[in-house]
């Protein structure tokens, strides 16, 4: 579903962070990238949604080119969720136009999703609130909710259970894994948490020294 050949990447062009990446993620896989800081975790998912260009390899989704040499598909036209540990929600909007933000159909349609989404992740009760005034664990419900509201092909999470405390952790580990495999949505989440990668993951891998290994398979 998701193929990754031979990525390279760098941002001073004399030391590659990335020195040949290569996975392959089935549909609906949810596979977690463990790695220090500044192993080149966020630059990987970075790669993938759009954001950076690798100066060399090639990525499929769908076996549809997104990335060589010498193509690059911009980043709206890829249907890649993106969640981050810093939650990213649009503090002038409530939470419900947070969740509908880029979605397309008429306003009820879009309601529809963005509510049905709230009460999945159990936030449904702010939706006419505003993101300063909910905690951190609700802000980043809300911000999954919104990274699942257009049926990503594909869902990357950076970090994303890293600011909340191990209860909150633990549940919404839980509800994430449920919502993905329930709708077979293939996820990589990069994170240095180990305890995060075991309660979520059908793979783990490591990136060390630029190269992608495997460290285990659950």
């Amino acid at each position: 579903m998701l193929k990754i050949e031979n990525v390279f990447h760098s941002y001073n062009q004399k030391e590659d962070i990335l020195k040949g990446i290569n996975l392959d993620v089935s549909k609906g896989e949810i596979i977690s990238i463990l790695g220090g800081s500044g192993s080149g975790k966020t630059s990987f998912l970075r790669i993938l949604s759009g954001l950076e260009r690798p100066h060399k390899g090639k990525i499929e989704i769908d076996d549809v080119l997104i990335v060589s040499e010498n193509y690059f598909l911009p980043t709206y036209k890829r249907n890649i969720g993106l969640v981050v540990q810093e939650k990213g929600l649009f503090p002038h909007l409530n939470i419900i136009k947070n969740v509908c933000f880029g979605l397309i159909g008429s306003k009820e349609e879009q309601n529809k999703v963005a509510i049905d989404l709230l009460t999945t992740f159990k936030v449904n009760q702010y939706q006419d609130q505003y993101p300063n005034s909910l905690s951190g664990g609700e802000q980043q419900r809300v911000a999954i909710a919104r990274a699942l509201a257009p049926k990503p092909r594909v869902l990357l999470m950076d970090e994303p259970f890293g600011s909340l405390d191990r209860a909150l952790r633990e549940s919404l580990r839980e509800e994430t894994k449920l919502f993905l495999k329930s709708n077979r949505i293939t996820c990589l989440m990069v994170t240095h948490d180990e305890e995060d990668a075991l309660s979520m993951s059908d793979q783990i891998f490591l990136l060390e020294n630029g190269k992608l290994n495997i460290h285990q398979k659950l």
